[in-house]
């Protein structure tokens, strides 16, 4: 495997182009991130560009994983919680193109997003899968806990319902 790369992006059109073409090629081979097929290239633009704004506001971090100059996988850290949270974060929008899956880049971004997390002071992460064809043994596997189940969720992206799996991590400071 070559040398991976992960760091938090900024909003180019060049990037958002990527970003948007990643997303795409997720939701059509099934991946559960909130989008229905076929996804419009103008929606994934749009959903990136709110996303990277979000970011240069410090509402959330987005991470890209490269495989030299090629962007093959994504996660959002969640950072802007209520008033009453703000020792939390939330980790959303994992995706790995289908082609670049089982080599661990999903693990090293959600290791990253965990230190950014820590750098900022929190102490808890969340996230939600989807309980088919989710991420449940990459994130048990790296130590979140699950809370449980909601059944028929949400639509997948060809249609049908799935349920959604609750997770948790304490971090930081809040290790026990």
């Amino acid at each position: 495997m070559k040398i991976l790369q992960i760091r938090p992006l900024a909003a180019t059109p060049a990037l958002i182009g990527n970003l948007a073409a990643l997303l795409s090629e997720v939701v059509a081979h099934g991946g559960s991130v909130g989008f229905m097929h076929p996804l419009a290239a103008r929606e994934a633009r749009s959903f990136w560009e709110r996303a990277l704004l979000a970011a240069a506001d410090g509402q959330r971090i987005v991470f890209g994983a490269f495989d030299d100059d090629q962007l093959v996988a994504t996660v959002s850290l969640l950072l802007d919680c209520p008033p009453n949270q703000p020792h939390r974060a939330e980790i959303a929008k994992m995706m790995t193109v289908p082609r670049c899956r089982g080599r661990g880049i999903a693990a090293a971004l959600l290791r990253a997003a965990e230190a950014a997390a820590v750098e900022r002071g929190k102490t808890l992460l969340v996230l939600d899968t989807a309980s088919e064809g989710g991420a449940a043994g990459l994130y048990e596997k790296h130590g979140f806990t699950l809370t449980g189940e909601i059944p028929d969720f949400a639509l997948k992206p060809h249609g049908g319902l799935t349920g959604t799996l609750l997770y948790w991590k304490r971090i930081g400071a809040g290790r026990a």
